[in-house]
C-alpha cells in the first residue's frame, strides 16, 4: 500500500506514469485515470516520442537498430532509439493506439529487419524481438498470428524460451522466457488464445516457477547477481520485479491467486524497498536514448515505486 506521505511525489508525474498511479495504487475511478492516460498523446514523453517518428513510420530509421549502426558496436552498447524500442515504450505508456492510426501499413510497406531484411510484421528468429512484436502488433492491429505460432514452436523441452537457439543453445534463458511469455499473456488477452498459446504460457511459468523466479534448479543457487538489480526501463532485462509484474497480471487475467513458489522472489521486493517507501533506480543498461525518463542510479524512482508497490499489494492481498 501507498505511504500517504508518497501521493504527492507520485502524482507529479508525466501522464504516461500517472495514470498507472491513479487506477493501480490509488484506485481513483476510470473517468480519472482514463483522462490522464488520454494525455498521453499530446503531453510529455509520449508526444515527445510521437513527434520523433519517421515519415515512413520508423523510428531512427530502423526496425531494431538506428538506421547506420554499426552492428560490431551492438554486442557492447544497444541503442534504444530505433523502431521496436520506441513502440515498447509508448505501448507500455498505454498510449491510445489512434494516435498511431496508419503506422502498422507504414512498416508493412517500409520497415525490415536487421536479420536477413525479413519484414516487420513477420518478425525475424530471436524470442524476444518476436514476443516484442506480437504485442506492437496486437495494439496496433496488425496481423501477427504467423509469429505466435512461431513462439509455441521454438519453447525448448525444458519449458521456456532461448533467444541463442539458432546458434544451438538447448537450454532456456531467464531472459528469454519471460520476454516470450509476455507476448504470449498479451495474444491470450486479446484474443482468448488458444490451446496451445495457453499450454505454452503454462509450460514457460512452470519453467520459472520451479526455480522460485530466481534459482538454477540445478543447484538452489540465485542464477546471477542481476536477480534483484531493479532499473527503469526493464527493457530485455530480467529481475524478480520484472518477472513477478507479469504474474501479477496474468494472475489477475486468469483468475488464479498468486503461486506461493513465488515467495522468496517477492522478499527480495520487499527487501529493496527503502524505509520511505520508495525503491530506488538500479544501474541502467547503457545505450542511447531519446531522452530520460527516469532518475539516475541511487535515487528514489517513480516507476520502480509504482512497479514494487502494486506487486507486494497483490501478494499481499491474496
Amino acid at each position: 500500500m501507498v505511504t500517504s506521505a508518497l501521493i504527492p511525489w507520485l502524482r507529479d508525474s508525466d501522464p504516461a506514469l500517472r495514470w498507472q498511479v491513479e487506477r493501480d495504487l490509488l484506485h481513483e475511478p476510470p473517468e480519472v485515470w482514463e483522462a490522464t492516460r488520454a494525455r498521453v498523446a499530446t503531453e510529455g514523453f509520449g508526444a515527445r516520442l510521437l513527434a520523433l517518428q519517421d515519415p515512413d513510420g520508423q523510428w531512427a530509421g530502423g526496425a531494431f537498430f538506428p538506421a547506420g549502426h554499426d552492428f560490431d558496436a551492438a554486442a557492447r552498447e544497444q541503442p534504444w532509439t530505433a523502431t521496436t524500442w520506441t513502440l515498447n515504450s509508448l505501448r507500455e505508456w498505454g498510449l491510445d493506439a489512434a494516435a498511431l492510426r496508419g503506422t502498422a501499413e507504414l512498416l508493412d510497406r517500409n520497415c525490415r529487419w536487421e536479420y536477413d531484411n525479413l519484414p516487420y510484421w513477420g518478425g525475424e528468429v530471436d524470442c524476444c524481438i518476436n514476443a516484442w512484436t506480437v504485442e506492437n502488433g496486437l495494439w496496433l492491429g496488425a496481423g501477427i498470428t504467423g509469429i505466435v505460432d512461431w513462439l509455441v514452436e521454438h519453447r525448448l523441452p525444458d519449458g521456456g524460451w532461448n533467444c541463442e537457439w539458432v546458434e544451438g543453445s538447448t537450454r532456456s534463458s531467464f531472459h528469454s522466457t519471460l520476454n516470450s511469455l509476455k507476448g504470449l499473456l498479451a495474444y491470450d488477452v486479446a484474443t482468448g488464445g488458444t490451446e496451445a498459446t495457453r499450454a505454452a504460457r503454462r509450460g514457460g511459468e512452470e519453467y520459472l516457477l520451479r526455480r522460485g523466479l530466481f534459482r538454477r534448479l540445478s543447484t538452489g543457487e540465485p542464477v546471477a547477481p542481476w536477480v534483484d538489480r531493479f532499473a527503469y526501463p526493464f527493457r530485455w532485462f530480467y529481475s524478480v520485479l520484472n518477472a513477478a509484474e507479469y504474474f501479477r497480471r496474468a494472475a489477475l487475467f486468469d483468475g488464479v491467486p498468486p503461486d506461493p513458489r513465488m515467495a522468496e522472489a517477492i522478499e527480495l521486493v520487499r527487501a529493496a524497498r527503502q524505509p520511505d517507501g520508495t525503491w530506488l533506480q538500479g544501474r541502467t543498461l547503457p545505450g542511447a536514448v531519446w531522452f530520460e525518463v527516469d532518475v539516475p542510479e541511487g535515487e528514489p524512482s517513480k516507476w520502480l515505486t509504482l512497479s514494487g508497490t502494486r506487486v507486494l499489494d497483490w501478494w499481499d492481498a491474496r
